[in-house]
């Protein structure tokens, strides 16, 4: 299948991002380049992105997609967790602007054999990085009904979390929960109509949660925040798309973080924590997709933008 994603809020980004000449940018989830192709664009004829992706297939599809760009592209197959290790290794820090489009990629959601969706039976698979041990397959069938729970109660906010945790433990006595088609099943079987959410399919949160916890993605949205910000040049930006509460919500909080000062209680009269923020939040209020853009993507239409610029 050839690899297909249309970034979400392009626009958005390089206005965001102020690409220039002569800077340095990195886009820490590269998927089919879009991002990047956008910022190569803007920052022109000089302007340099380093692409990062763990999916080696989203590095294969970029590669090709953005070879007319020769030098200006450094590719490299990563988790953006890792970005002060990655700049390091490169010599390439600190950078200019850096851009962050959390989640699934259209293309890993499309693809049956990666086992991403609910639309195809297909292996419980959900891995962003094909390389990597851990499946979703392996925790439906070896994670007890505890932690299942608190996997799809957490990650999924699913409100059945504890029932569906026990449906899968006593399916998988009988037989292991190989599929996405046995998952859905199981689900579907265990919550009654009357209780099945109204605008969603009923697996939906589930499929979020595993998904997460297979890729360990908010540790990497915390940890990546954290290190893209260290990573920045002063005067540097850094943009965030997110595509649930639970994402953008600990971009906003490290946003806020980040842009704090001083924490001493009123009544001190004088700063002892001695706490200064390191950036500016960009964006007052996340900034959503055009209508047009929804019209046209409507999986953008959850989509949030936030930004800060370093001190």
């Amino acid at each position: 299948m050839e690899f297909r994603h249309t970034s979400v809020m392009p626009r958005e980004v390089v206005e965001y991002l102020g690409c220039r000449d002569r800077r340095t940018y990195v886009d820490g989830t590269l998927g089919g380049g879009g991002h990047t192709l956008e910022i190569l664009k803007a920052s022109g004829p000089t302007g340099r992105v380093i692409g990062i992706d763990r999916d080696k297939v989203a590095i294969e599809a970029a590669s090709k997609a953005l070879a007319e760009y020769g030098n200006r592209v450094k590719l490299v197959r990563g988790n953006f967790r890792d970005l002060p290790t990655i700049l390091a290794e490169l010599n390439a820090g600190p950078v200019d602007g850096i851009v962050l489009d959390l989640g699934v990629s259209s293309y890993q959601l499309d693809s049956p054999e990666r086992g991403f969706s609910f639309r195809f039976d297909s292996p419980l698979d959900m891995r962003m990085d094909t390389g990597a041990a851990l499946t979703a397959r392996d925790l439906v069938n070896t994670l007890d009904a505890r932690e299942l729970t608190r996997i799809f109660r957490e990650y999924g906010e699913e409100r059945e979390a504890g029932r569906i945790a026990r449906a899968i433990v006593r399916a998988r006595e009988i037989a292991p929960v190989e599929t996405t088609g046995d998952l859905v099943r199981i689900i579907e079987e265990t919550i009654p109509k009357r209780f099945q959410p109204k605008n969603i399919h009923p697996a939906t949160r589930v499929f979020q949660a595993l998904r997460i916890a297979v890729n360990d993605e908010l540790e990497s949205v915390e940890q990546g925040i954290k290190g893209g910000i260290e990573s920045l040049e002063k005067g540097g930006r850094m943009v965030v798309i997110s595509f649930h509460s639970l994402e953008d919500r600990i971009v906003k909080n490290a946003f806020r973080e980040s842009s704090t000062g001083c924490v001493c209680p009123p009544r001190v009269p004088i700063c002892v924590c001695g706490r200064v923020p390191v950036t500016r939040v960009l964006t007052k209020k996340a900034v959503m997709p055009s209508d047009e853009e929804v019209s046209g993507n409507p999986r953008s239409r959850s989509a949030k933008l936030r930004a800060v610029e370093k001190l």
